[in-house]
């Protein structure tokens, strides 16, 4: 089960990819999932494996549009690559604040958000190792908690 606070050892891809499909079901829309982590730390491995646990279709990284939106049963994802942004009001600009209200928001470089990270945000900070990677799940909102419990191991 993965818990909030608690360095989850990711061995290679697979194991990124297993992650992210074993948290896509108990996520829903409304919810907003803050990827951290240096270049290369899989945060786009794990977006794209748990939008294909919603979608069956192509996903490309966000990089060069900003954003990709995706039509899930029931509600839309949003994957958002804040990279090249330079300024916190851009991503207003986006639209990126109303959609952490009714779609399933997953964003990449969420600093660039300044004040408008969402409070209610489940971040997952990737850590690069010797021989794979870490995830650690930290929230402000005691609800992730139990949500989290619910995960499986990969």
């Amino acid at each position: 089960m993965m818990q909030l606070n608690t360095p989850l050892f990711l061995p290679d891809a697979a194991a990124t990819a297993n992650l992210a499909r074993a948290l896509a079901p108990h996520l829903r829309a409304g919810d907003t999932v803050l990827l951290e982590g240096q270049i290369g730390a899989g945060k786009t491995h794990f977006a794209r494996a748990l939008i294909q646990g919603f979608v069956a279709e192509d996903v490309p990284s966000p990089t060069f549009t900003l954003v990709q939106t995706y039509d899930a049963p029931g509600f839309e994802i949003w994957h958002a690559d804040l990279y090249r942004l330079t300024h916190p009001d851009e991503a207003v600009e986006l639209g990126l604040t109303e959609a952490f209200e009714s779609a399933l928001c997953l964003v990449e470089w969420p600093e660039r958000l300044g004040a408008d990270r969402p409070k209610q945000a489940l971040t997952l900070r990737f850590t690069v190792l010797d021989h794979g990677r870490s995830v650690t799940a930290l929230a402000d909102d005691p609800a992730w908690k139990a949500r989290l419990k619910e995960v499986p191991d990969v």
